[in-house]
């Protein structure tokens, strides 16, 4: 679950026949069936590269390699729902938004959250995730045993660039000592694992996937009690991001996941977190 602070960013305009002018949408118009969704591959349990198909995993276009993870199923299952094929776009974090509004992919589905800033420049499907806020710390280390965000004072800390967990979150503890952003997911578990800091601020699915690739880390949940992070809905409600003015393929995305429970998701998400690949 990832709250941008945008910046501009360079969109990869690359797909095979198509004009860097022409919409990804006058594709599915002409073609009737493929849908073009981009991600950063590298989120997991949201989504990830691999090397093979295993587990369904799709071929990432003009690649060699596959993605799969949560967003990948997802994007699976709304395609075979609306019968369309599936083309997976990998572009950085800071890409994705811009390749919507450009036209360059149909949507994205990245673990994105419905944010009011993000919703002024693409619009959003309903929710297909609901993410909470957690912590990671090492299961030796003396913030171990904290039960609440003010039990993190003074602690020394970092998380992913651009998100509401690091611009939000991190300042809600007392006293931390804020280290730079990470550029990426697995850059601030690295951080953590090699004692750099002693937490990172994450997201459930992100958190559960991570306690999974390291076993000596340790997931606080503080939500639903006093000493939980202040997170609104918006900061929670994970949605796919489409081309603004777009109703046409949003109610079509929505058509589907209005058909989907919040059991549904999470039964996927406990199936993405099982086979990502640093948890085998």
């Amino acid at each position: 679950m990832k709250h941008n602070t945008w910046k501009k960013a360079t969109v990869i305009l690359a797909a095979a026949g198509l004009s860097a002018a022409m919409p990804a949408t006058a594709v599915m118009a002409e073609e009737g069936k493929t849908l073009k969704v981009a991600m950063e591959c590298s989120y997991a349990p949201y989504n990830w590269t691999q090397p093979d198909d295993s587990n369904g995993a799709v071929q990432i276009s003009g690649s060699s390699d596959y993605a799969y993870g949560y967003d990948v199923m997802m994007a699976k299952h709304i395609c075979e729902e609306l019968g369309y094929d599936l083309e997976i776009v990998k572009l950085d974090w800071d890409s994705l938004v811009p390749a919507v509004q450009s036209g360059t992919v149909d949507c994205v589905i990245a673990g994105q959250s419905i944010t009011s800033e993000r919703q002024q420049m693409v619009d959003f499907t309903e929710p297909y995730y609901y993410a909470s806020i957690i912590t990671l710390v090492k299961s030796d280390s003396d913030y171990a045993e904290a039960a609440s965000v003010e039990d993190l004072s003074g602690v020394t800390c970092t998380s992913q660039q651009n998100t509401i967990w690091y611009d939000s979150c991190l300042p809600q503890i007392p006293d931390a000592d804020i280290l730079p952003a990470q550029e990426s997911a697995p850059a601030m578990l690295v951080a953590l694992d090699s004692g750099v800091c002693d937490a990172v601020v994450t997201d459930m699915p992100t958190g559960m996937a991570a306690c999974e690739a390291y076993p000596d880390l340790k997931l606080l949940d503080f939500s639903g009690t006093d000493g939980a992070f202040e997170v609104s809905d918006e900061d929670i409600n994970i949605g796919i991001s489409v081309q603004k003015g777009n109703t046409e393929l949003v109610d079509a995305l929505n058509s589907v996941l209005e058909n989907m429970t919040e059991e549904d998701f999470t039964e996927m998400m406990d199936e993405a977190i099982s086979v990502q690949p640093l948890a085998n």
